[in-house]
């Protein structure tokens, strides 16, 4: 069997005000897969528990985002979280704090069986 790569899907999630990196990650999470009303699973009818969702997020300080509760989000399949340096921290007008911007990349696999050519 070989990971197969069928869909990658975008998203930018925020904190405005509290700062929270979990919390832009997890909303960047929501933006990617619920602009989306993609059926990949039932297409080629696997099981929706089948698909292979390899996440990566980045943020400006990877290690304030609690990957394990970004598990969460996810409905079903088999979600795989990496947080790196990336997005944005937006300072505020009077200096007091960031707002917080999380981009997300969701991509979905199976794994196929490769046709003999």
């Amino acid at each position: 069997m070989a990971k197969t790569r069928m869909v990658v899907q975008f998203g930018m999630g925020t904190s405005i005000r509290s700062r929270n990196y979990t919390e832009a990650a997890a909303r960047a999470i929501r933006d990617a897969l619920w602009h989306n009303s993609l059926n990949v699973a039932d297409a080629f009818g696997f099981p929706r528990e089948a698909m292979l969702i390899d996440v990566e997020i980045g943020v400006q300080q990877p290690e304030a985002v609690d990957a394990e509760a970004l598990l969460g989000v996810f409905p079903y399949g088999r979600p795989s979280i990496s947080v790196v340096r990336g997005g944005l921290d937006v300072a505020k007008p009077d200096g007091s704090t960031v707002t917080v911007v999380a981009n997300a990349a969701v991509v979905m696999s199976f794994d196929l069986e490769r046709a003999n050519d």
